[in-house]
């Protein structure tokens, strides 16, 4: 099994409810200090007050909206500039349930800006520098949806699938580097996410949500055990293993200089000829 250093920040985004508030409490626990990064105010201002007298951690509350551009550079720029941070939780989201016909599609502009982008510049804010100290850790909340397209909107579907890839991208770059790199697909999950999205979450079957506790119980065991992919719900990791197994193999016939055979692609050239 591998463990976690202890030792130093962690900067968790969306951190004022639901699976960022229980991330930073775990972490805190484990005892870091946290810079805690999310839009409602108050909240914030509570949870950071909590957790500093329970933990005895210092704990900064940062009150930002990642969609705007002022607010995303702040935080961009304490990533890059701040040595003491060792861990970086992007946590912070918005998902949607309509379908596309029914989506806004200015509201789906902005899922991108803050499911994509800000997760996206606040990791080439904080790799580097990990790089540079010989270490650090990325965890990226992505969804099951990544691989379940067909489920809730298509462009929350597409913005998880993003986040998966540029997971595995980044371990393919970094994992080498002492950087630990985690993506973490929660399926249905006890937050305000459903609310907010537009199906409430009394409207889902129980047996299949997950409290936010358990969920990031979970994720950080598997962030202990080595896990690079970690889909608290899933049996068995074999089922993941397979899946991956199958992918990588498959790479090795992606690209040739020839169409498939099923193309007839040949054939039909010499019969227009």
């Amino acid at each position: 099994m591998t463990t976690t250093p202890v030792s130093g920040t962690a900067l968790v985004t969306g951190a004022s409810s639901g699976i960022g508030a229980v991330y930073a409490d775990r972490l805190a626990k484990r005892g870091y200090h946290l810079i805690l990064v999310a839009r409602n105010q108050q909240r914030l201002a509570r949870l950071a007050r909590r957790l500093q007298a329970e933990s005895g951690r210092s704990v900064e509350p940062i009150v930002a909206d990642l969609t705007d551009k002022e607010d995303l550079e702040r935080v961009e720029t304490r990533l890059r500039t701040d040595p003491a941070i060792s861990v970086l939780v992007n946590n912070a989201g918005i998902g949607a349930t309509a379908p596309l016909l029914e989506a806004d599609v200015e509201k789906m502009e902005a899922m991108i800006r803050l499911n994509v982008t800000a997760l996206t510049r606040l990791t080439y804010a904080a790799a580097p520098g990990f790089v540079a100290r010989g270490g650090g850790t990325i965890i990226n909340i992505a969804s099951v949806v990544a691989l379940w397209p067909e489920r809730l909107n298509g462009v929350y579907g597409a913005t998880k699938a993003f986040v998966l890839g540029f997971s595995q991208s980044l371990q393919h770059e970094l994992g080498d580097k002492s950087v630990r790199i985690q993506a973490v697909l929660p399926g249905a999950t006890a937050t305000e996410f459903w609310d907010l999205s537009g199906l409430p979450l009394h409207n889902l079957p129980s047996a299949i949500v997950m409290s936010a506790e358990d969920l990031v119980d979970a994720a950080l065991t598997g962030l202990d055990q080595g896990e690079v992919i970690t889909i608290p719900a899933l049996p068995e990791k074999a089922e993941w293993d397979r899946y991956e197994a199958t992918r990588l193999a498959m790479t090795g016939h992606l690209s040739n200089a020839l169409p498939a055979p099923r193309y007839a692609v040949g054939q039909t050239r010499s019969a227009v000829a």
